[in-house]
C-alpha cells in the first residue's frame, strides 16, 4: 500500500512541478500578446485563448499536487482543535464521502463531453480560435490525479491510524505547521 501511495505521490509531484512552468510561460504569452497589441496594432484571439487554457491547465493539473502538499482551503474551526489521529479520520471521510465521488462524477461528465467535442473537431467560434478538444481533455485527465491523490491520502490516513509509529517525522511536523 505504501508502494501504491508513493506511487501517486510521484506523479502529482511530477506533474505539478511540470505545470508550474505554465506559469511563466502564461506571463510571457500575455506580456507578448500585450506588446503586440499596443506596438503593431495587432491582436490576436489564439494568444487569449491560449492564456486561458494555461490557466485552466494549471488549475486541473495542480489540483492533485496541491492536495497532496495539504494547500487547499479548509475551515479549521474544528478540523484545528483536533488530534492527529482526529484529523486523520475526518480527512478519510471527507474524501471518501466528498472528494472522491465528486472528482469520479466530474471525471465521467467531462470525458464524455471531450469525447463529443474530439468526435466534431470542435473549435473556438472565435475567428483565429483554438481547437476546444485538447483543454477538456485536460478537465477529466485532472479530475484523476485529484483522485489518484485522495486515494493515495486515504492510504497514507489509514496507515497512520494502523501504525502511527510507522510514519515519517516530516508528516508529523506538517501536521503541526498546518494544526
Amino acid at each position: 500500500m505504501k508502494f501504491i501511495a508513493a506511487s501517486i505521490d510521484a506523479i502529482n509531484e511530477w506533474v505539478g512541478r511540470a505545470a508550474i512552468w505554465l506559469v511563466l510561460l502564461s506571463v510571457l504569452v500575455s506580456a507578448g500578446s500585450a506588446l503586440f497589441r499596443y506596438l503593431f496594432g495587432m491582436g490576436s484571439n489564439a494568444f487569449i485563448e491560449l492564456q486561458w487554457y494555461m490557466f485552466s491547465l494549471i488549475f486541473l493539473l495542480c489540483a492533485g499536487y496541491t492536495f497532496k502538499h495539504d494547500g487547499h482551503v479548509r475551515i479549521d474551526v474544528i478540523y484545528g482543535r483536533l488530534s492527529r489521529r482526529g484529523q486523520a479520520i475526518i480527512d478519510i471521510i471527507g474524501t471518501l464521502v466528498f472528494l472522491l465521488p465528486l472528482s469520479v462524477l466530474i471525471g465521467k461528465m467531462s470525458w464524455d463531453m471531450f469525447l463529443a467535442s474530439y468526435a466534431i473537431g470542435e473549435m473556438s467560434p472565435d475567428e483565429g480560435g483554438l481547437l476546444r478538444w485538447p483543454i477538456k481533455l485536460a478537465i477529466p485527465v485532472g479530475f484523476a490525479l485529484l483522485s489518484l491523490q485522495g486515494v493515495s491520502e486515504i492510504i497514507k490516513k489509514t496507515l497512520f491510524l494502523l501504525h502511527p509509529e510507522d510514519v515519517p517525522a516530516e508528516t508529523h511536523e506538517h501536521a503541526e505547521r498546518v494544526a
